[in-house]
């Protein structure tokens, strides 16, 4: 049976491609470019004049060598740029709080790179995320820490069909261990982290590449007052308490809500995270991976937060609405993932929020 590894140059996809040829099948690399990382002439990140996708190849390509497996490339940039990119801008624009990896895993990796195992013969399609796949059930990863149903969440049931997840019964510690005790050329690699496309390059600069951000006022929002000047809405999330601009005792202040019509900023000072708290959600776009429609579940709302207890509406096929007590920096733009014990069941996207019935105008 022909599986066809998305390999990444990481320790993870290097790692479940050894476990797969070792449980005896006949293993192919295939490796994505999805960005262009010379746009704009972009040269942050680039070393040795080779731009960091291509070092990733190298690594590919070598982990591949010796396991003496094949590895194809094959370049996604148009797709990625039409169907993740301008997606997370016009959510940016719009005043949200985008997650491009979960459009990433949607469109790319559990479509069009499907797709291209086909034609490579696979039988089945294989990637290095902490997940399980067990009678049909998208399951959590054993790693807590490293679990990524979340990012999951938007890949539907037929997409799911045909996949393995070879390292989501391991921990990150045991991966990296396989990979150098079987001397795989990158068991000691740098776990990439943040957005893909900006990799290691500061943020606002990578953003202020695509749009054009309007400053304007920064407003207590129990005070009422000016206390200072943001550089454009995009660059601000709920509840983000680093760079926000302010100086001094000022420092102390987190955001807490924007207003796209007057671009505005709202912040709140001090430790008391009340202005952060809601108790209902609305939930668009919604992707069901199980056949289970519970009342009662629990959601992650950013990745890595806890799981809270929700009780669930469901209005129509796309929409949900969410109830739940203190949820903290529930935002629009992000993907609420619901969960039956160790099952992922479904998700979608935060539209409102709500807290006593009312839409908090301040956490948009």
């Amino acid at each position: 049976m022909r599986v066809v590894v998305g390999m990444s140059g990481g320790v993870d996809s290097a790692v479940a491609a050894y476990l797969l040829k070792q449980q005896g099948y006949d293993v192919v690399g295939l490796f994505m470019k999805n960005w262009d990382s010379n746009i704009n002439n972009d040269k942050e990140g680039i070393t040795d004049g080779v731009c960091p996708q291509e070092l990733d190849y190298r690594d590919a390509k070598s982990v591949c060598d010796e396991l003496c497996i094949p590895l194809y490339r094959v370049d996604f940039i148009k797709e990625y740029w039409d169907d993740v990119f301008k997606y997370f801008l016009t959510e940016l624009e719009n005043g949200r709080t985008p997650n491009p990896d979960i459009m990433c895993n949607k469109y790319i990796k559990f479509d069009l790179f499907k797709k291209e195992a086909k034609k490579l013969g696979a039988d089945k399609i294989a990637t290095g995320h902490y997940a399980r796949m067990e009678d049909g059930k998208l399951l959590r990863g054993v790693d807590s820490n490293k679990d990524q149903t979340y990012f999951l969440s938007q890949v539907s049931k037929s997409q799911l069909e045909d996949v393995l997840f070879p390292i989501g019964h391991l921990l990150k510690s045991e991966v990296r261990k396989i990979a150098k005790e079987n001397n795989i050329p990158v068991y000691d690699k740098k776990d990439s982290t943040g957005i893909c496309f900006i990799g290691e390059r500061h943020y606002q600069e990578f953003i202020a590449n695509y749009l054009k951000g309007k400053s304007g006022d920064i407003i207590d929002v129990e005070t009422g007052k000016v206390v200072g000047t943001h550089k454009g809405l995009m660059n601000y999330t709920i509840g983000q308490r680093r760079n926000v601009g302010l100086s001094g005792d000022e420092k102390r202040h987190y955001v807490c809500g924007k207003d796209s019509k007057k671009n505005t900023l709202y912040v709140a000072y001090g430790d008391d995270t009340k202005y952060l708290l809601s108790d209902e959600a609305l939930i668009e776009n919604m992707n069901y991976i199980s056949d289970k429609r519970p009342k009662t579940a629990t959601a992650k709302f950013r990745y890595r937060s806890e799981d809270i207890p929700v009780t669930i509406e469901y209005i129509d096929e796309s929409h949900i609405k969410v109830k739940y007590r203190d949820g903290k920096a529930v935002t629009p733009g992000q993907a609420c993932v619901i969960y039956s014990g160790e099952e992922c069941l479904m998700g979608g996207i935060i539209k409102q929020v709500f807290k006593d019935g009312k839409d908090i105008w301040y956490l948009k």
